[in-house]
């Protein structure tokens, strides 16, 4: 029975009775009420088009969609775009799927973000697009990689899945890139139960994405869309696109849940000053180290390479105190069997990932008070530190 688990529920009363109200409708599909948290999302990250779809990893295929229809400049296939080691499965997937040649770049094992100076070392007359990965909370260097690709004319996708609500430089993560990408599963910030966001200020990427969510009809694209009507039929198909669409379910837990997310995060953040006052000083462990200011996803541990520490003996210290844990985010690309079916190369040792991969885990962080449950932490981990 696990004491300590990955998530918890945040809802309450108010998600109950949003629920209750698209029942009673009888508009279950998407309509208003997802229109409503699509503008209100973007408001809050100070994005000028949200397009809500039905997950994170969705998210990212219409966003790796989109840029591939652009009608200039789009990314073609064969092109190269430079990845962080450590991202989930499906940050890499749509990449693949649109005919995209992975560079596979290590971590900062302090942050564990992508490492930029190889980022910079990687980019090459072929390379098309960058993919910045905000690590469990954790703003990786954005303006950097928004300087790396103003200065060589890429495409910058920010994949801010685990990373809701963080900041750098007083701006929003998930605001840096040409387009962004956002979360709402059980576990994450807020949630919609499955559900994501795609951000951007750039009016035909947001036609672009309204299109692939949709089968990729033209029939909710506004006047003057590029992307143009080809016949007054409602069912005119200009994309190859999917059905991406959430619920008015989803639409309506997501604007009841966003109006709590200044609170989530003030708990997220409190919980891990308490946790970094009791493990900062570890010799064993290497923390990640906060950039900007993070969202607190959770909270990981990567055993240090000359700890002489024994993993199984940590992991199963958790186990036996019912205390959940899992890689961090997805753990390293090349280390799991997925990766024989990408075109990738490695230009550089992916050691810091690769031992994050085998050595380190999270814990889970919840949006309120879990002191009592950082003690058992402590308490566990203790003989180990």
């Amino acid at each position: 029975m696990e004491t300590f688990p990955l998530a918890a529920s945040t809802f309450s009363e108010e998600e109950q009775k949003a629920l209750l109200e698209v029942i009673q409708s009888g508009q279950w599909t998407m309509a208003e009420k997802v229109r409503r948290f699509e503008h209100e999302f973007a408001e809050y990250l100070g994005s000028r088009y949200a397009v809500m779809v039905n997950s994170g990893s969705s998210a990212n295929l219409a966003a790796i969609g989109a840029l591939r229809y652009l009608e200039q400049d789009p990314i073609e296939p064969g092109s190269e775009v430079i990845v962080p080691a450590i991202a989930w499965a499906t940050t890499y997937a749509p990449l693949q799927q649109y005919g995209y040649k992975l560079k596979v770049v290590d971590i900062d094992p302090t942050t564990l973000n992508v490492d930029v100076d190889l980022v910079e070392e990687a980019i090459t007359s072929k390379t098309r697009a960058i993919v910045a990965v905000n690590i469990l909370g954790n703003p990786c260097e954005l303006t950097r990689i928004q300087s790396l690709s103003k200065k060589n004319s890429l495409y910058m996708i920010e994949d801010n899945c685990e990373s809701l609500g963080a900041t750098l430089n007083n701006k929003k993560c998930g605001t840096f890139g040409d387009i962004g990408t956002h979360s709402f599963f059980f576990s994450h910030h807020i949630s919609t139960a499955e559900g994501g966001m795609i951000t951007t200020d750039n009016e035909e990427l947001y036609h672009l994405c309204l299109a692939l969510r949709a089968h990729g009809w033209t029939r909710d694209l506004p006047e003057g869309a590029k992307l143009k009507r080809q016949s007054e039929a409602l069912y005119d198909f200009a994309l190859p696109g999917y059905n991406l669409r959430p619920t008015e379910f989803a639409g309506a837990l997501g604007s009841t849940q966003l109006m709590k997310l200044n609170q989530f995060l003030e708990a997220r953040r409190q919980n891990a000053s308490y946790f970094l006052s009791l493990f900062e000083n570890s010799k064993n462990f290497q923390l990640q180290v906060e950039s900007g200011s993070s969202s607190w996803f959770g909270f990981t541990f990567v055993i240090q390479p000359n700890s002489g520490l024994d993993r199984e003996k940590v992991f199963q210290a958790l186990r036996d105190t019912g205390i959940a844990f899992r890689l961090i985010t997805g753990g390293s690309f090349t280390q799991h069997q997925y990766s024989k079916h990408f075109d990738f190369t490695s230009p550089f040792q992916t050691r810091h990932a690769d031992w994050a991969h085998h050595n380190g885990f999270f814990v889970g962080n919840f949006s309120f008070d879990c002191r009592t449950k950082i003690d058992l932490l402590y308490s566990t981990l203790k003989p180990f530190i």
